[in-house]
């Protein structure tokens, strides 16, 4: 089954074997809360990581039982992400949470070297799911966080990150738009020339089960009307699950204009390590938080 909303996900993450989530500074409610009801829907186990006394006086304060968490106490942020990379390595985690450390701490922890969870040459990525209000399906979408002016191996890597997700979620023919200002491809605009690049690449198989072309503009993407009126043809026009965007300001700008104009509601995690990584901000609400552990849950191939 294609999951076309958020809610769905919890759905199925409830049907899937539980994960084992380990959080880093867990020192907030609304982590706490996120966590806890994940617990409840039994998709995961939890371990958090931070001030002991503060975590417990959160969930005193919630009513939540403290008990139904594994509570590691560690009062420096960078050293409670290591502490959680280490459990990762270790066999003991299959997903890895931000708390209250700040996304630089957390994205050093990551990639530390010694500690680290990433393997090989991956690219290190930030995927969204957004469920936009009018769309009538979830978009899935990057980078938005992580990668400021990704190259083309770093953008065919995006795409296929973005493809793995849609898999994930009941999608076994994602349509991925490749983002630009024009559909005519200019090489004056970077973005238009990389696009059809990439778009090329599809057409020799580089993308399994997937359909890729660009370079449109956002109502190529989205809009068949707006298709139909400038007579484009694409298998991805007006119908796109997915967009490849190429760089982060257009990316960064079109997820909070989602959220914060058009108050839609989404999921987002980093992927490219050993396992998924949440990445919500630290002021996004507990349903935020848990719609984004569902997502992990679901990607995770651990």
């Amino acid at each position: 089954m294609q999951i076309t909303k958020l809610q769905q996900m919890l759905e199925e993450a409830k049907k899937r074997p539980k994960k084992r989530l380990v959080v880093v500074y867990a020192n907030d409610l609304h982590t706490i809360e996120a966590v806890n009801e994940a617990i409840s829907m039994d998709i995961v186990e939890a371990t958090l990581t931070g001030d002991e006394t503060k975590i417990k006086d959160i969930c005193k304060q919630a009513n939540i039982d403290h008990t139904r968490f594994e509570i590691i106490h560690e009062t420096n942020d960078i050293e409670a992400g290591l502490k959680c990379c280490d459990m990762i390595n270790k066999g003991h985690g299959n997903i890895i949470m931000k708390g209250t450390i700040s996304t630089d701490n957390y994205m050093r922890c990551i990639l530390n070297k010694e500690r680290g969870i990433m393997s090989g040459k991956g690219v290190l990525t930030h995927v969204s799911v957004i469920e936009a209000n009018g769309y009538g399906k979830l978009l899935i979408v990057g980078d938005v966080a992580v990668i400021p002016q990704p190259d083309i191996p770093q953008k065919v890597a995006i795409v296929k990150h973005l493809i793995n997700t849609a898999h994930c979620l009941g999608n076994e023919l994602p349509k991925v738009g490749l983002l630009a200002a024009t559909e005519k491809v200019s090489f004056k605009i970077p973005s238009c020339s990389d696009a059809a690049l990439i778009a090329k690449m599809a057409d020799r198989g580089e993308f399994k089960s997937a359909l890729v072309d660009g370079p449109l503009a956002l109502d190529g993407l989205i809009d068949k009307e707006s298709c139909d009126i400038k007579g484009i043809k694409s298998p991805v026009a007006g119908d796109a699950d997915c967009i490849l965007f190429p760089n982060i300001e257009s990316g960064n700008t079109f997820y909070k204009t989602c959220t914060k104009l058009l108050n839609s509601e989404l999921a987002a995690n980093v992927v490219g390590a050993k396992v998924p990584a949440i990445l919500s901000s630290r002021g996004d609400s507990s349903l935020t938080k848990l719609y984004s552990i569902a997502l992990a849950a679901l990607t995770s191939s651990n």
